[in-house]
């Protein structure tokens, strides 16, 4: 309402610019009265995140812009993947850390492939990433453990909360053993995912691993979740770790030791 009013009060003033940054909106909420008031009375721009499974592309893109471009096959590969390990999440930086490979190697007559070797790459980009918990989440789902651990220790380093870590992991345990409820008692999986509301990308994900998570490992998640949650406020806990990051990083490779799909697996789905 208090947005709907500072857009409709907006009309006609032209001392005052108010800037409004929303998260991501699904369709619904850009169906609201507010939402549609300040698209009446102000400009909206919209501006899709790159997703990680997207970022060697985007500077792939953003290289080919500047004239330059990685090797071909295998190393090309890798060293786009070693690029977007480095400024995931921080798409301004990874910006600045491209048009520094131009400053360094530029197009001349000598160099005019414009081919970036790797370790031309691993010794110019700085390590600029910035994770956020719902990120961790959805990495922890698709069962990226060696991902989830980078990001882990980046999150600890930027000083985000033990606390919230842990709930963001143990709140997707728990969405899954309401879902598995929901379907035991008869609901189709489509069902039990809106009546947990469990949207977007985490549909699928939860789609994908839920048939592979039987009762005995759902219980043992919920049990090592618990035992996490008193290990990160401070309480110690037989055969844990009594630092909070490293049972926090233990919880996670529980996670996505079961989340991870074997490809055999997957391809007889």
């Amino acid at each position: 309402v208090a947005l709907q009013q500072i857009a409709e009060r907006s009309q006609g003033d032209d001392s005052t610019l108010t800037l409004i940054m929303l998260p991501r909106l699904d369709s619904m909420t850009t169906k609201g009265a507010w939402f549609g008031a300040l698209e009446s009375f102000g400009v909206t721009v919209k501006f899709d995140a790159i997703d990680r499974r997207n970022l060697p592309q985007w500077i792939a893109q953003r290289l080919q812009q500047q004239g330059q471009r990685v090797a071909g096959g295998e190393e090309g590969q890798r060293t786009l993947q070693f690029f977007a390990d480095r400024v995931e999440g921080n798409l301004l930086a990874a910006h600045q850390e491209i048009q520094k490979l131009g400053l360094l190697y530029p197009i001349t007559p000598a160099h005019a492939d414009g081919i970036l070797s790797f370790e031309q790459v691993e010794n110019a980009v700085l390590n600029v990433a910035r994770y956020d918990v719902f990120k961790l989440s959805e990495a922890v789902l698709g069962g990226q453990a060696a991902r989830v651990a980078r990001m882990l220790d980046g999150l600890q380093a930027e000083g985000e909360s033990e606390v919230l870590v842990h709930w963001a992991l143990s709140e997707d345990i728990r969405s899954m053993k309401r879902v598995k409820d929901a379907m035991a008692a008869g609901r189709p999986m489509p069902m039990a995912l809106r009546e947990n509301r469990v949207w977007g990308i985490k549909e699928k994900l939860f789609e994908r691993v839920l048939p592979n998570i039987g009762d005995t490992t759902m219980a043992n998640l919920l049990q090592a979740a618990h035992t996490v949650d008193g290990i990160v406020k401070g309480l110690k806990q037989p055969d844990w770790p009594v630092s909070g990051w490293q049972a926090l990083h233990r919880l996670a490779g529980m996670m996505c030791a079961q989340c991870a799909v074997p490809t055999t697996a997957a391809g007889r789905r």
